[in-house]
């Protein structure tokens, strides 16, 4: 993959969502939630505060993440479908 994140953002893929239910019923694809987690291919240098400074992100390659239901665009990169969102789009790391 040759895409570098600028600033504050980061490239995940999606982790898909599960096809059964806990219960074991097979979901079809219209009663699927949108999936929340991912995991993080790359990461931007970090936001850019009002007084020049750089927060560094606080995930890193690897990571498994979660995030807002609707957040990011979705770009077509080597065949794999991947999500390009804003740091303060993230919500949570799983650790």
């Amino acid at each position: 993959m040759n895409l570098k994140p600028l600033g504050d953002k980061i490239i995940v893929e999606v982790l898909q969502a599960g096809d059964r239910t806990k219960g074991g019923i097979i979901l079809p694809d219209t009663a699927k939630e949108k999936p929340q987690e991912a995991k993080v291919l790359a990461v931007g240098s970090g936001k850019v505060l009002g007084n020049g400074k750089v927060v560094a992100p606080e995930m890193k390659v690897g990571d498994t993440i979660l995030f807002g239901k609707y957040s990011g665009n979705e770009v077509k990169v080597d065949g794999k479908e991947l999500l390009i969102i804003n740091q303060d789009d993230v919500l949570a790391v799983i650790r």
